[in-house]
């Protein structure tokens, strides 16, 4: 399926794979999806599943083996104004002071650089005017690059863990000055990050890459909400007819996450609907479940009356 552009879609990737090798495996394999305007994406998948070669894709650092990846309505180039990139390996002179490090920024953003913004995400008042790059701890050369990155105030932000390195209050401090910042500005944001639960605290769209493909893609809300958690009695056959993402025995009886076929649920079952990592984790423990960027309707698990 194409994407034609649009300003609603801040990017789409439509059939994408990514082979670094002739005779390699796909980094990136057939992999469709699209991210609307506006919204705090949370990347998620396992180690190996293409994450940080998607966000250098769409970066314009890399470019696709075959499919087409769309940014803005135009096809990804280094240094797009629109476009801010973290790298996940926190490219910085390491001669470079703090200072001069903000200053460059300053330099290569002209007048869209938010100076204010990018000394306080890097915490510039605690540095000294002699402090290089290179001598600083990794949350403090993360602090850096993040700067950077949010003081360019571009439309979409691509941050491949832009919180790892930091400790508790840092990574408490840090993504209220990023939420702070989307909220002024209305900019997109595509975050990768392992831990979930951060993500689930910030983000409202997600996508989930799963052997270099998009497995999930859609507002958590409505995601969560076409899945159901059930516990019921008796065994996994009671599930037949509804999409079984992961089963597995409660005591005498069998709890399950299920995207239900539409049919009101026996009213025997126990239902909820499951948290953003219930959902993610058993979709990641399911290899075989098909691929779904596009939920079902969110009342589809409602129970049948009781008689």
């Amino acid at each position: 399926m194409s994407y034609p552009p649009s300003p609603d879609v801040a990017l789409a990737a439509d059939g994408v794979s990514k082979r670094y090798r002739r005779r390699g495996p796909d980094v990136l394999d057939d992999c469709t999806f699209r991210i609307p305007a506006g919204v705090v994406c949370a990347l998620v998948g396992p180690n190996g599943a293409g994450k940080s070669t998607l966000l250098e894709l769409v970066a314009g650092m890399r470019r696709p083996t075959s499919g087409e990846v769309t940014v803005a309505g135009g096809a990804p180039r280094a240094g797009h104004p629109r476009v801010a990139y973290l790298a996940q390996h926190r490219p910085l002179f390491p001669r470079f002071t703090v200072a001069e490090t903000l200053r460059l920024g300053a330099r290569l953003n002209g007048a869209d650089w938010d100076a204010d913004l990018a000394e306080r995400v890097a915490d510039a008042g605690n540095f000294h005017e002699k402090d290089r790059i290179g001598d600083l701890s990794g949350g403090e050369r993360t602090r850096v690059a993040l700067a950077l990155t949010l003081g360019k105030r571009a439309d979409l932000l691509l941050l491949d863990e832009p919180m790892a390195d930091l400790d508790v209050l840092a990574r408490q401090e840090v993504m209220g000055l990023l939420m702070a910042h989307v909220a002024d500005t209305g900019a997109t944001v595509v975050m990768s990050s392992h831990i979930i639960s951060e993500l689930a605290d910030a983000c409202d769209h997600l996508l989930l890459l799963d052997q270099g493909a998009a497995r999930l893609c859609g507002d958590i809300d409505e995601l969560t909400a076409s899945h159901a958690v059930v516990t019921l009695a008796g065994g996994p056959e009671r599930l037949a007819g509804h999409t079984v993402i992961e089963s597995r025995p409660a005591g005498r009886g069998t709890s399950a996450l299920i995207r239900p076929s539409g049919a009101p649920l026996p009213a025997d079952w126990e239902v909820r609907t499951p948290s953003l990592e219930e959902l993610v984790l058993a979709h990641l423990g399911a290899p075989a479940t098909p691929r779904s960027p596009v939920p079902p309707t969110p009342d589809a698990y409602l129970k049948e009356p009781a008689v």
